[in-house]
């Protein structure tokens, strides 16, 4: 089990503090959302993870199975427009980079990153959220 510990900066303002193991990040809100964008916010959060698992998939593939792709870019653009329909749209656009790579193997780290995990936690899992609210 993993767990996320996030808590405000400041009292009465929106940047947060992230800390998972022994990591640490920061969010804000969008200037649109009153923030001031210091930091990365939750929807781009949600996107970042999207875009990290296609690039790391695409390399675990490749090293497991001995493609030689040097680097890989994942670019995921979102349209949020319909979200309050239920409607969150991301495309990722990918390149992998690597002077032997074949269209062969392009293809095969095509359908690896089509399977990785956050992608298929995205659209296919049942995903339960209980919040609970500690009185401090």
């Amino acid at each position: 089990m993993t767990t996320v510990r996030c808590e405000t900066i400041t009292p009465g303002d929106y940047p947060v503090t992230v800390k998972v193991r022994t990591h640490e990040l920061r969010s804000d809100l969008s200037t649109d959302s009153g923030g001031a964008d210091a930091a990365a916010g939750a929807h781009d959060f949600f996107d970042i993870s999207l875009a990290t698992c296609k690039a790391h998939t695409a390399m675990w593939y490749a090293k497991r199975k001995g493609i030689p792709l040097e680097r890989v870019e994942a670019t995921v653009e979102s349209d949020a427009s319909q979200e309050r329909a239920g409607i969150y749209k991301l495309t990722v656009r990918l390149a992998f980079h690597g002077a032997a790579l074949t269209a062969e193997h392009k293809a095969a780290l095509q359908r690896a990153v089509g399977a990785c995990p956050i992608h298929k936690l995205m659209t296919t899992t049942d995903v339960q959220i209980e919040t609970v609210t500690d009185d401090v």
